[in-house]
């Protein structure tokens, strides 16, 4: 499962000018699923999100998770994160999973993420959104589960 990790001060999600999910600190996570991925990345996706300490601590190191310092979580679907570049100038995107299998394992990661942390909001699959943020340091990192 891939996906890139944001660490946001504020972001939301638009979709036919109406929002459909905000947050203000915590993290801003585009995910897409891949043919091979299972409800386990999906699971194993949130815990990492989770667990992944990269909020400053007192002394201004990367060393809190989005549960230390109470932020929320963001998460978006993008099977753009799947792209294959490298056979000319327009991307392929054989590479993430079918749209009805990509449905499923994004709302399994909701799931997960809904049960485990109380701060939880979401895109929506499939839709053209605008998605808007505020990168915290910037802190962009690519997260992918295997």
């Amino acid at each position: 499962m891939l996906s890139l990790v944001q660490r946001v001060s504020e972001a939301r999600v638009v979709v036919d000018g109406e929002g459909v999910g905000a947050i203000g600190h915590g993290l801003l996570v585009l995910v897409c699923a891949e043919p091979a991925d299972t409800d386990d990345h999906a699971r194993r996706l949130v815990d990492k999100l989770l667990k992944l300490r990269i909020f400053g601590d007192d002394a201004g190191r990367m060393n809190r998770s989005v549960r230390d310092v109470g932020g929320a979580l963001l998460i978006v679907s993008q099977f753009t994160l799947a792209a294959d570049t490298a056979g000319g100038n327009r991307p392929s995107f054989s590479g993430a999973a079918p749209p009805a299998q990509g449905r499923e394992l994004y709302e399994r990661v909701l799931a997960h993420a809904r049960a485990a942390h109380p701060q939880v909001q979401a895109g929506r699959f499939g839709a053209h959104m605008q998605v808007q943020l505020v990168n915290d340091g910037p802190v962009t990192l690519p997260l992918n589960v295997r």
